[in-house]
Formats: structure tokens, C-alpha cells, sequence
């Protein structure tokens, strides 16, 4: 259940972390208001439920009322990464001296949480990750501790954050455990001018699962306004949209997660994340592939399953079952390893679908659906 923005925002600042003055609205006309309330200048924001908005052009500084209304109307109805924009957000522009990232987030691989900061934060923080890892320092949170003053201070200290970052990094995990968050994310975390701390932007993603606690959010927060997703949704599939061009399809999560690093470091980009989880039967595995192939983006598929409960003989059933079922239309490689793993391989073998591939090992099938992705 991810939160718009400016619902992020809102829990900041319940919580006391500092944030700039800031108004929504769908209406160009009442944009200029909210400016000339605001002081005149405005950032006009783009709300959607996806990254890379500032890249597309949903990120503007306007500088006076008259220009944050022209802007605003420049802005709805905008599509970022297949997600129309039916609001804004003007905020209170802000002199910026520092910027800095920080984030706690479910790590499902451990089953605790993990404290994310780099005093390099602001829109390239994915490129200084993938680039400069060191810069970004992971700590682990104990779950019986949290984050009291003490472990604020080291997270603060090891990312090499000033000390007056620790009280938000405190509060920020106060949002998380009090609104049963799986994700709270800054960014960025700014040091102004005048030596103020505030959250210019904010993400947060509550648990599914603690609804009946959320209720406050209510339609909002549970409507997806991304049409792949609400397709997946509609079909109880754990689907979300990423920017790429090899669809991806697995069974678990931690396996989707690492086939997302996987096909990445082949020098392909995830389109997706999708989990089949324990069951995937012919109805299931057509249905993700209806899903992914409904993205124009995707260029090939991967499908990537490791045998257990479910065994490959069955998952092998379910893709010859679905490409019978719906058009296949590009390319799909499919790894199967674990429980009847030979006899998955022969049954995809017998059927012999011409847009259907074999391999042995995970890295095999990630290069050869980077390659068929490249290539289409």
C-alpha cells in the first residue's frame, strides 16, 4: 500500500519531522492561490506512485502565482511511467545547502529492518549506489531496540550525516513502526542554508496486511493507479511495474528479488516484479504472462522457479497450459531447478513452442533474456 507523497509528508510531519509548507490540488486556477499563500514562488509536484518524476518533467520551480498555475495546468494529466498525474503539490521552495538520503526498509532476507543513509542523497542516489556503494552505508536495526537516540547517532555518524539528522532519524522510525510501514524513505534530507534539518520528499509504503489498522487511507491508498497493476490486482497477483524490458516471473520473493539483481548485472533492466508464490498453476502462470505482456516495454520474459512445494513438473504444465491459453508474442526463457526439475524440462522440451527457451542455471537465463531484450 504506497502513499502518495504528500500522505507521506503528512506522517512526517504528525511525527515531527520537519517539512516544508506545502498544499494539493487538481485545479490549475486554485495552484496560483496555494502560491500566493505560499509566499508567491512554489515547487509544483507531480502525484504519482513512481520515481524519476523530477527526470520527466513533473518537478518544476515556479516563480511567481501566474507561473505555478501555467505550470500546474502543464502538469495534470502529464503520464509518468504509466501513471497519470491527477494532482499536484506545491511546496514551499527551500535553500537548499546539503542534501542527504535516509530510509529504513523490510529486509525479507534477514527478517529485520535495515537503515539505509548516504550524505549523498537527492535524485542520482541510485546512481551513486550502483557506482559508489561505500557511500551508502546499510546497518542493521535490532527489532527489540529500534532506534533510540544512541543508534540514531551511529547511523548518523557511520553514513557520515551531521548530528542534527539523528532526532529525524529517530522520528522517521517512529512512522514506521506506529503506521506498520514496510518502507519510510527521505529524499532528500536537507541542511538548509540557515542550518534547519527538513524532509523535502518522502515515500512511505504501509503493510497490506495492517489495513484494518490503516483504515484512514481508506479507497486511496488500496486503488492502483497503474493499469498493469490493478490488472494484476484483479487476478491476487504480487505484481509491481518497474522500468524495464525483461519481465520477470518467479516463485518467492526473495528469488524474484534476486533474479532482479541477476538480469541487471547482465546489463538488462527488471520490467516487473512478479511473485507466483507457492502455486503456480496453469490459471496463475497464464495470468502473469497476460499481465507482463500487456507492457509494451517488455521485450522478453524470464521465467526463473526453484522446485519445492510446488514442484517443476507442475510449473512446467502451467507455462505449456498458458501459451496455449494467450498469444505468446516474445520471447520467453525458463529455468527450472529443484523438486522434478527433469521431468519440468521435459515436458517444455515435448511441447517445443518456438518462443520458448531452456536453462540450466539462473545466470544462463538472465544473459539470454538480456540478449533476447537487446535484440527484439
Amino acid at each position: 500500500m504506497d502513499l502518495y507523497e504528500h500522505q507521506a509528508r503528512q506522517l512526517f510531519a504528525e511525527h515531527g519531522i520537519p517539512v516544508p509548507r506545502a498544499e494539493v490540488t487538481d485545479s490549475p486556477k486554485e495552484a496560483r492561490e496555494i502560491a500566493r499563500r505560499l509566499g508567491g514562488r512554489a515547487v509544483v509536484k507531480a502525484q504519482v506512485k513512481t520515481g524519476g518524476r523530477g527526470k520527466a518533467g513533473g518537478v518544476r520551480l515556479a516563480a511567481d502565482p501566474a507561473a505555478a498555475e501555467a505550470t500546474a495546468r502543464q502538469i495534470l494529466g502529464m503520464d509518468i511511467k504509466g501513471h497519470t498525474v491527477n494532482t499536484v503539490m506545491l511546496a514551499q521552495p527551500v535553500d537548499t545547502a546539503e542534501e542527504f538520503y535516509v530510509s529504513y526498509v523490510l529486509d525479507r532476507a534477514v527478517g529485520g529492518f535495515l537503515a539505509i543513509a548516504s550524505a549523498q542523497g537527492g535524485t542520482e542516489i541510485e546512481q551513486v549506489a550502483a557506482s559508489r556503494p561505500e557511500a551508502v552505508a546499510r546497518i542493521p536495526v535490532d527489532r527489540a531496540e529500534g532506534v533510540t537516540s544512541a543508534v540514531a547517532a551511529r547511523i548518523a555518524h557511520t553514513a557520515g550525516l551531521p548530528p542534527q539528522t539523528a532526532d529525524v532519524l529517530v522520528r522517521l522510525w517512529q512512522v514506521l513502526v506506529r503506521e506498520d510501514a514496510l518502507l519510510v524513505e527521505v529524499n532528500p534530507l536537507v541542511r538548509t542554508a540557515q542550518g534547519h534539518v527538513l524532509a523535502l520528499d518522502g515515500k512511505v509504503t504501509l503493510d497490506d496486511n495492517a489495513r484494518f489498522r490503516q483504515t484512514r487511507w481508506g479507497a486511496q491508498a488500496e486503488a492502483h493507479p497503474d493499469p498493469l497493476e490493478a490488472m494484476a490486482a484483479d487476478r491476487e497477483l504480487n505484481y509491481v511495474r518497474l522500468d524495464g524490458e525483461v519481465g520477470i516471473i518467479g516463485n518467492g520473493a526473495g528469488l524474484v528479488m534476486s533474479t532482479l539483481d541477476v538480469v541487471a548485472g547482465c546489463g538488462a533492466r527488471p520490467a516487473n516484479f512478479l511473485d507466483i508464490g507457492g502455486g503456480a498453476s496453469a490459471r496463475i502462470m497464464a495470468d502473469g504472462l497476460e499481465v507482463i505482456l500487456a507492457d509494451p516495454a517488455v521485450k522478453s520474459v524470464f521465467v526463473n522457479v526453484f522446485g519445492g512445494i510446488t514442484a517443476c513438473d507442475t510449473v512446467a504444465e502451467g507455462i505449456v497450459s498458458a501459451v496455449g491459453r494467450i498469444r505468446l508474442t516474445r520471447p520467453l526463457v525458463v529455468r527450472l531447478d529443484g523438486n522434478n526439475a527433469a521431468r519440468g524440462r521435459a515436458i517444455l522440451a515435448e511441447r517445443a513452442h518456438p518462443l520458448v527457451e531452456q536453462a540450466t542455471t539462473m545466470d544462463d537465463a538472465a544473459r539470454r533474456a538480456a540478449e533476447l531484450a537487446h535484440t527484439a
